[in-house]
């Protein structure tokens, strides 16, 4: 499952930014609202509520901007309905994308992706069309620098936890689990492991490693897609390689 992330790396380092702060804000927003219409307003009782709100935190969003938008999601009316729809799509090299999307208007939101997709060297598709080469998993993170532990010691406290598996990326350590055990894995490490987040998320069965020029394709289309207000999440199945003699 490597590779995964590497973008997502990318993705955290330019959420430090006050612009990328504020989209992080208004993605995450949405997410609470949703949480809070599908599962009530009390995070003890709603999961999804729970990693919402954990989301914000990451990004430092105000206490009371999160008491607002869980006011938002408890009282929301016909006028601020969001759907949940999952994009699929093909980028440069044929690699398999998915977009986890928030939208109040099913119309624009797909016009838009088509758009963003074709624009980027890579065509969106039907729906079904990749979403085999995924599998939904729980995926905590831990900064390196901030584990005490050696890889051993965190992968036999992980499988203590119930987790299925420790990977390395770059400065991270993640701890891939089954979905539902995401909840009982985070609750067990917690106060044995600084952790940097815990979410759902698509994780691919298998990689495709590019370089050069489709690496830099990819990457635009992927960067241009979690740009898009609507959407929450991007997955896509390539693992960055170095072209050799670079």
């Amino acid at each position: 499952m490597a590779g995964h992330s590497k973008w997502s790396n990318i993705k955290r380092k330019k959420e430090k930014t006050d612009a990328q702060k504020a989209k992080a804000f208004t993605k995450v927003t949405r997410e609470i609202i949703v949480a809070t219409k599908a599962g009530g307003g009390d995070p003890d009782l709603n999961f999804r509520l729970r990693l919402a709100i954990q989301k914000a935190k990451e990004v430092n969003m105000p206490n009371d901007n999160i008491a607002r938008a869980i006011k938002r999601g408890l009282g929301a009316s016909d006028s601020e309905q969001y759907e949940e729809i999952m994009y699929e799509g093909y980028g440069a090299g044929g690699v398999a994308i998915l977009v986890e999307v928030l939208t109040d208007n099913r119309n624009r939101t797909a016009s838009e992706m088509r758009y963003i997709f074709s624009r980027n060297n890579g065509n969106l598709g039907e729906s079904g069309c990749v979403a085999w080469l995924f599998e939904p998993k729980g995926l905590i993170t831990a900064l390196k620098e901030a584990v005490e532990l050696d890889e051993d010691q965190l992968f036999e406290l992980a499988l203590e936890a119930g987790a299925e598996d420790l990977s390395i990326e770059d400065d991270y350590f993640e701890i891939i689990t089954e979905p539902a055990e995401l909840e009982k894995v985070r609750n067990y490490l917690e106060g044995k492991l600084a952790m940097e987040s815990a979410e759902l998320v698509y994780l691919p069965k298998n990689t495709v490693e590019v370089s050069g020029e489709t690496a830099e394709s990819l990457l635009k289309l992927v960067e241009a897609l979690e740009e898009h207000d609507d959407v929450q999440n991007v997955y896509a199945n390539f693992e960055l390689v170095e072209e050799p003699g670079t």
